[in-house]
């Protein structure tokens, strides 16, 4: 192992320990001005490593800061991603609210999302088109984000090697993409906007087109960009990828209820109680 690789393994096991204890650290470009997006991917490929050794297992992906509204707020200006897993997923199956707890997590925000499934492998360099037509299914749901580095101060490596941020995903049974409503479902993911509650009262709203351009946008920068980093691999049958927020991402405590409202694509809304 040369020194690089043994100061990305550190990098992952101090992550990992400050994640356990839902804690806190200096972002790593704090102390390592020179770390950037290739050495955090290299991280985050350790730290998958890491979770799969000790039993979770990588279900998809998520993509981040595909919101371009928000990228001055976190002086971030581009997509990232990482891996989710099988014990940061859920389904919200129930038409009434569902619950989910984040005493485990570090400053923990809500992001409302599309999430995708993959039924056939995509690749580098397809249309938005050529890639919906690997789609299967398509849900709302919320991401719950996270920051290991105090009031969300980070450049854009250190998000990436902190797990790209995610911590949970709750997300609605998938609609069906077939071939006979792959058109409307095209047309739709172009032209949606949705409203986020807080305990009945509206906070914010947001298009499809804050997302890079569409949610479609934000998969094909992930498509085209993964093979370039550590973390490559096929985006194949079964993954799914939560494809970034369509508003700003909100901090959120326990005794709080949150709820879409959207408008302009055949998907069910979410409802999620925040609990410790």
């Amino acid at each position: 192992m040369n020194g690089q690789d043994a100061t990305r393994g550190e990098i992952a096991r101090s992550l990992l320990e400050v994640a356990r204890r839902a804690g806190s650290s200096a972002p790593v470009t704090d102390r390592d001005p020179g770390f950037d997006l290739a050495a955090a991917y290299g991280v985050s490929a350790e730290i998958r490593a890491h979770r799969i050794a000790g039993g979770e297992t990588p279900v998809g992906w998520k993509i981040g800061f595909t919101n371009r509204t928000i990228w001055d707020e976190y002086e971030v200006h581009a997509p990232i991603w990482g891996p989710v897993y099988d014990s940061t997923v859920d389904v919200a199956t129930d038409d009434t609210t569902a619950s989910c707890g984040v005493a485990r997590l570090m400053e923990p925000r809500i992001e409302p999302e599309i999430v995708f499934r993959v039924a056939r492998p995509m690749r580098a360099g397809s249309s938005e088109a050529e890639l919906l037509a690997c789609i299967d299914g398509v849900a709302l749901g919320f991401e719950l984000v996270q920051s290991p580095y105090p009031d969300w101060r980070f450049r854009a490596p250190d998000t990436v090697a902190a797990f790209a941020l995610h911590g949970l995903l709750r997300h609605r049974p998938f609609v069906a993409v077939t071939d006979d409503n792959r058109d409307g479902w095209f047309a739709a993911l172009s032209a949606f906007t949705l409203s986020l509650s807080k305990d009945g009262e509206v906070i914010d709203r947001g298009t499809s087109e804050n997302v890079l351009g569409g949610p479609l946008s934000a998969l094909k920068a992930m498509v085209d960009g993964l093979p370039a980093t550590a973390l490559a691999e096929p985006v194949g049958p079964g993954a799914i990828v939560t494809t970034g927020t369509l508003t700003r991402a909100f901090p959120v405590a326990p005794g709080e209820t949150w709820a879409t409202r959207v408008e302009g694509v055949p998907l069910a809304d979410i409802a999620l109680e925040i609990t410790a």
